[in-house]
């Protein structure tokens, strides 16, 4: 075995497969939307190269603006629920009753597409007859909210469905990083007199460090392109105070039939994650290795 691993040429011969995969489905894909932002094209017909006026248009785009704000703020509000995620786990870590049956709880939006939980979230907020105005009417609230027709209320309601989809999923990778922690070490640390709240500040969230800014990168790098349930929920709306950057492009591209646009819209976008992950890795980087 070690010395068919040496060989060079079986070695490549084994990442062929997929650095060919990767780049079809990857690099390509991102070359092509780049050069399709240096064209005037509205998807089908010819193309006209215009150079750098899809991104000249874009930086001076407010409206491109407007939805780079509200994709910032969700991201802000899904690096922020990540405590919440990991305080859950922290609990569910720790033995408590009916632990097993709160994660299968947690995992069950996992089990259902954006657009089933677009749905359930729309009858949730109806006006009339949702569940929640229901509720709020039942307080003897006569005027509830329409929750996704008001523009100060829409981003909120939003981000609701949006910690509820995900909550299964980072609960369950930081449950499973919590338990790979050896017993003995939180053993040795209630030996030595450490509280509950001492034990988990001090020796699990240090080792699982590397852990938590993986999910960073992923909640923050997600929620700048994040797209299908916001669509189906408002379309963008009400006059675009739910509009995202996705959502934009996808009016762009595909609705208003400048594909050329659309495209420099969604490479624009790959840069921000591109500087926003560096960003954070340099931020969060340690010289410090924890090991166990």
């Amino acid at each position: 075995m070690n010395k068919v691993m040496s060989n060079k040429f079986i070695i490549g011969l084994y990442i062929l497969p997929a650095l060919l995969l990767i780049t079809v489905l990857i690099y390509i894909p991102i070359i092509l939307t780049g050069y399709y932002g240096l064209m005037k094209w509205d998807g089908i017909g010819e193309m006209s190269f215009i150079g750098l006026d899809n991104y000249i248009k874009l930086i001076q785009d407010k409206l491109f603006w407007n939805s780079a704000g509200h994709s910032f703020l969700l991201a802000i509000f899904s690096a922020l629920s990540l405590v919440g995620y990991l305080a859950i786990s922290l609990l569910l870590a720790g033995k408590i009753k009916g632990a097993n049956l709160l994660r299968k709880i947690y995992l069950i939006p996992m089990l259902l597409s954006s657009v089933a939980i677009a749905q359930l979230w729309l009858k949730i907020y109806h006006p009339s007859n949702g569940l929640l105005n229901s509720l709020i009417m039942s307080l003897g609230i006569d005027n509830p909210p329409a929750w996704l027709s008001e523009p100060k209320l829409v981003l909120g309601a939003i981000f609701v469905a949006i910690i509820w989809q995900y909550a299964g999923f980072y609960i369950l990778i930081y449950y499973a990083a919590l338990k790979n922690i050896p017993d003995s070490i939180v053993e040795a640390a209630k030996i030595d007199g450490a509280s509950p709240i001492q034990i988990a500040y001090r020796i699990k969230l240090p080792l699982i460090a590397g852990v938590i800014k993986v999910t960073i990168v992923l909640a923050i790098v997600g929620s700048l392109k994040y797209f299908d349930l916001i669509y189906v929920m408002t379309g963008g709306g009400p006059n675009g105070a739910s509009e995202v950057i996705a959502s934009y492009m996808y009016q762009k591209a595909f609705k208003a039939d400048d594909f050329g646009y659309g495209s420099a819209i969604g490479f624009f976008l790959l840069l921000i994650c591109l500087v926003i992950t560096w960003m954070i890795r340099k931020l969060t980087v340690s010289n410090e290795e924890v090991q166990y």
